[in-house]
């Protein structure tokens, strides 16, 4: 009898986290250990959005701390795992249009638009968990937003942030 291909969980972060893991604060760090030692060998995703909102705070951010923190993120990719993943053009197009949907249905506020584009990529991507300390996600009504993803053939994801994390499965 043949053994069943096991995949290989996929985890998203979103922006927050690598910012975090820069900060090295410390639920930040131990939730990626933890994700690392319990869903070997789990990849750990930086969606596009994600890398695009670091490569702006560290050009664009007003504050030098800020553009610092960001630098040292997008610098911490690499030794941290992550990895950064990108979408063919066609996905994008579907991204932007399951973002607008969340918009429409009021699921997000208008001005955390990139926050729908970040669940619209991990959840594009198959991400099992959405790693986030945002509150916009956190909040979220999870069964209105399981419809909407739904609509566009896409499964919904947990959404945790890395003290969730922690304290569930530490």
């Amino acid at each position: 009898m043949a053994t069943p291909l096991l995949r290989r969980p996929l985890i998203a972060v979103d922006t927050n986290v690598p910012l975090d893991l820069a900060d090295a604060k410390e639920h930040a760090l131990d939730a990626l250990d933890l994700v690392r030692r319990r869903l070997k060998p789990g990849r750990i995703l930086v969606t596009p959005t994600v890398f695009q909102e670091l490569v702006f705070l560290a050009e664009e951010s007003d504050a030098a701390g800020d553009r610092d923190q960001a630098r040292q993120a997008l610098q911490g990719l690499v030794g941290w795992g992550l990895e950064l993943v990108n979408l063919v053009p066609v996905a994008h197009g579907i991204v932007e249009r399951i973002a607008d949907k969340l918009q429409e249905a009021c699921l997000l506020p208008s001005e955390e638009y990139n926050d729908g584009l970040v669940l619209a990529e991990a959840a594009l991507l198959n991400c099992a968990i959405l790693l986030t300390g945002d509150a916009h996600l956190r909040g979220l009504d999870f069964q209105r937003a399981s419809l909407e993803l739904r609509a566009f053939d896409v499964e919904t994801l947990v959404v945790a942030t890395p003290r969730e994390i922690v304290a569930k499965f530490f």
